[in-house]
């Protein structure tokens, strides 16, 4: 049942695939009185679909979604509606993930294990123009600022190539990436071959091995 918008609270729009994690987010929101969910979405599709006929002051996405996944997704949405502010939740590490949504053009990043106690500042914080991410997060951040030279070889990619990698990395086939990226096979082993060049390696299972080394994937 959707939260009915009480006047003047911060208008919350939840896209996630799994039914309970947006069922959580909505009893987070609902124990505070300035915060309203006014839709929801289970993919990305679905979201840019709705998100544009809705008063809306900020989206909570998840990463890992079918159909369009939460980078695809927040790249087209930001061309939608520029100014809303989009945190991304995600199960993935937030040091190797949650920079790179940043840069997309997210607002703010948190792993789903600190939704509970860190997601109602987020939401506030970015609805007042400011950018969230964890403590941790920042404290890596801060110390590696004089770390270039010892970046992750993934951290090389373009956005397009770390999401074919992640998706070889996750065990997936080259003609399922097409499929879900809406890319052509040879597309997307024209990108494979650029992310085996890149980071001086030769096969998917070099690049599975890097993930969970690095943990990259679960």
């Amino acid at each position: 049942m959707m939260t009915s918008a009480k006047n003047n609270s911060i208008k919350v729009f939840i896209a996630d695939d799994h039914d309970v994690v947006r069922q959580g987010i909505k009893t987070i929101i609902s124990d505070n009185s300035d915060l309203s969910v006014v839709g929801e979405a289970g993919n990305g599709n679905e979201a840019l679909k709705k998100i544009p006929g809705l008063d809306v002051d900020v989206v909570i996405m998840d990463y890992d979604m079918p159909e369009k996944n939460g980078l695809d997704t927040l790249i087209e949405l930001k061309t939608i509606r520029p100014k809303l502010p989009v945190i991304i939740l995600s199960v993935f590490p937030e040091d190797h993930y949650g920079i790179r949504f940043l840069k997309a053009g997210a607002s703010g990043y948190l792993g789903k294990s600190n939704v509970s106690h860190q997601l109602v500042e987020a939401i506030r914080r970015v609805v007042n123009g400011g950018k969230y991410i964890s403590p941790n997060l920042a404290d890596k951040l801060v110390s590696g600022l004089n770390k270039d030279s010892e970046k992750p070889l993934h951290e090389s990619l373009t956005d397009r190539e770390f999401q074919v990698f992640h998706l070889i990395a996750t065990g997936k086939r080259l003609k399922a990436i097409a499929e879900e990226l809406h890319l052509s096979i040879n597309t997307v082993s024209t990108y494979r071959s650029r992310i085996l060049d890149k980071m001086d390696m030769e096969s998917n299972a070099d690049l599975i091995h890097y993930s969970i080394k690095n943990g990259l994937i679960k």
